[in-house]
């Protein structure tokens, strides 16, 4: 998968030091892979919680964090739409982010 927006991530683990190692575990997985479906996420990430309009959230640091993506199949392409806390993450829209 093609990744955009690792700047985002960079912008989140400023602030989180905590957040920095296990979002990079997940970029550096997540660009080996090749998803086409959201039944392949979620065959790779059981806890992932697979939203409208083609999104997906993925638990970060044993569920301290969430980071919404949006997959476009066709193209192995996903964009990082969102990254924060489960407080900040109740605050958004994850459908719309």
């Amino acid at each position: 998968m093609r990744i955009v927006a690792k700047s985002t991530l960079r912008e989140f683990w400023a602030k989180h030091a905590d957040a920095e190692e296990p979002l990079l575990a997940w970029y550096r997985e997540v660009e080996k892979e090749d998803w086409s479906t959201p039944a392949h996420v979620k065959a790779k990430y059981g806890s992932v919680s697979v939203l409208g309009d083609n999104r997906v959230a993925f638990n970060i640091k044993g569920n301290d964090y969430r980071l919404i993506v949006k997959i476009n199949y066709p193209y192995r392409m996903l964009y990082v739409r969102f990254v924060g806390t489960h407080t900040e993450y109740d605050g958004v829209n994850a459908e719309e982010v």
